[in-house]
């Protein structure tokens, strides 16, 4: 990719410099499964993640309880209910 125009280069924050943010609740199987996606990506690319319980935050339960587990990258949603790990990997090299 060094020898890429410049002009074809994607911008933006380098892997480590991104935040993902798992959403869910305890007891949700689709949230250990969305975990695991998220784990495993972010481990591979140097990513910090974060876990938040819809159980302990009324904004959050209020704003995603009929879409956990919710996934956001930098703050913003990326996905809901699976997390396709090839997606997920593309959002945070921009590639």
């Amino acid at each position: 990719m060094a020898d890429m125009s410049p002009l074809f280069r994607r911008k933006g924050p380098a892997p480590q410099d991104r935040l993902v943010t798992l959403i869910g609740k305890p007891g949700c199987h689709l949230c250990d499964d969305a975990q695991l996606v998220i784990e495993k990506v972010c481990a591979e690319l140097g990513v910090p993640w974060e876990k938040r319980d819809i159980t302990e935050d009324a904004r959050l339960h209020d704003q995603y309880w009929e879409q956990i587990p919710v996934v956001l990258v930098d703050g913003e949603q990326h996905t809901f209910w699976r997390v396709d790990e090839k997606r997920l990997r593309r959002e945070l090299t921009g590639g």
